[in-house]
């Protein structure tokens, strides 16, 4: 498939990742010279130095021949026009845009998109994206991290395990006797800064940060069996009250348990925007690092802090002062993937990444066929693969334990017809079977040479 990727930024150039990885023709542009370069040293994709909505950059990248277009510049506006363009000049058959502002959102304009007004196929919005990833953050508060799969059938929880966890040093393989019944698979376990997929006699032990597929009826039980009873959430304080915050915030007030929340917002003229469009929810005015405003927001008797300003250091900042005061989670929203490791020692619970969260959104979107999902974990340390069984596949019709899988995959969960199973090593995956895969990095390819992705992909 011949693709069209307008920026370079971190979205443009992790999904032009993903794609040429799988043997796409990718061709990235983008205004920035630097952007670009990066982008063609780095990955096997073709670049082009140039406005994306131009019709003249389009036709050097391609788009008389291209299968879809991606426009994922820093501009709506660029964005939009970009789709029109590859539309009405180069009749491109799939567009996507990435766009920002609430205001083309409106489900009041959707008519806007029709193809013979303004053709684009999917719309992306980070505001929306992200401010989903933070509710599903609060809604499971002992965990560091939570994906569904399978639809809603599988959750990937990533659980912090402390001193007192009563699983520590089992071997993985005893749990799976110790609790037959129980539908969940540890498949990443990260230790002093290194994750890795374990094997049947490997040990977890305080400090783990491991990775967990659980059938999602099994959720509290397997929080419950490592350590983390399941929490209810009365009292949330929300520090910035732009897209995001405003969007969390509407969410709990329409929720079918009453939370109570406030919102700390600096800019008085966004406060004022958020206590007109909120009912129930107190909107305070003032800086979310400063102590006295924490304090009148109840922020020591509150369940969780959830920090989605801006500014990464903001967000840091502003939880672990929180923490300090007595709020029991706090939830940051970082850019930065660089700055993930500091959460731990700032004991700060959980982060959101937006460009992680938009990734693998863009993705869900193009998969077609075999794979239809990939989720990024951490800094691109690892993926999980959502695919369907091909009969023509390497691994069809064959038990999982005969599968000459490399070290660092593992498959999770799978589903066969209507039912989500805990895959076991006499497990055989059949034509239509479901399976969700967890791999390292360095193992990817390798996993999609087993599911055959090149060959008819889309």
């Amino acid at each position: 498939m011949k693709v069209i990727i307008c920026g370079a930024g971190q979205v443009g150039w992790q999904i032009a990742r993903h794609l040429s990885r799988e043997g796409n023709d990718v061709t990235v542009v983008d205004n920035n010279a630097t952007l670009v370069a990066r982008a063609t040293d780095t990955l096997d994709v073709q670049g082009i130095t140039g406005h994306a909505a131009y019709p003249d950059v389009l036709d050097r990248a391609g788009a008389r021949d291209a299968d879809m277009i991606i426009a994922a510049t820093f501009s709506d506006e660029v964005n939009m026009v970009t789709c029109q363009v590859a539309h009405s000049v180069f009749s491109v058959p799939r567009k996507i845009a990435r766009l920002r502002a609430q205001a083309y959102l409106n489900p009041a304009y959707s008519d806007l998109y029709r193809r013979e007004h303004l053709p684009v196929d999917i719309i992306i919005s980070p505001e929306r994206e992200v401010a989903e990833a933070a509710l599903r953050r609060l809604g499971s508060p002992s965990t560091f991290e939570t994906e569904y799969f399978l639809n809603g059938g599988v959750q990937l929880l990533g659980i912090q395990l402390d001193a007192d966890c009563p699983v520590l040093e089992t071997p993985l393989k005893q749990l799976t006797d110790l609790f037959s019944t129980l539908r969940a698979l540890v498949v990443g376990v990260r230790r002093e800064g290194t994750l890795f997929a374990p094997e049947p006699g490997d040990q977890l032990f305080a400090d783990d940060q491991v990775y967990v597929f659980t059938h999602s009826d099994d959720a509290a039980r397997t929080l419950e069996i490592f350590g983390k009873p399941l929490q209810t959430q009365e009292r949330v304080v929300i520090v910035g009250g732009g897209n995001v915050g405003l969007a969390v915030a509407r969410r709990l007030e329409k929720g079918a348990r009453r939370v109570r929340t406030k919102v700390i917002e600096k800019s008085r003229a966004r406060a004022e925007v958020a206590a007109d469009a909120l009912e129930r929810t107190i909107v305070l005015h003032g800086d979310g690092l400063d102590a006295d405003i924490l304090r009148e927001a109840g922020v020591g008797r509150a369940d969780a802090i959830l920090c989605v300003t801006d500014d990464d250091k903001t967000n840091l900042l502003a939880s672990v002062r929180a923490k300090t005061e007595g709020a029991k989670l706090a939830i940051a929203l970082v850019n930065d993937p660089t700055l993930t490791p500091m959460m731990a020692p700032l004991d700060i619970d959980a982060y959101v990444n937006p460009r992680a969260t938009t990734v693998s959104s863009i993705l869900r979107h193009i998969r077609h066929g075999r794979v239809q999902g990939v989720y990024s974990i951490g800094d691109a340390e690892a993926e999980v693969i959502e695919a369907t069984v091909m009969s023509t596949s390497p691994i069809a019709g064959r038990a999982i334990r005969d599968l000459d899988l490399p070290e660092g995959v593992l498959i999770g969960a799978a589903q066969k017809g209507r039912e989500v199973i805990r895959p076991t090593g006499a497990t055989r995956l059949d034509d239509g079977d479901h399976i969700v895969i967890f791999a390292m990095a360095a193992d990817v390819p390798k996993v999609e040479a087993l599911l055959q992705v090149s060959i008819d992909f889309f």
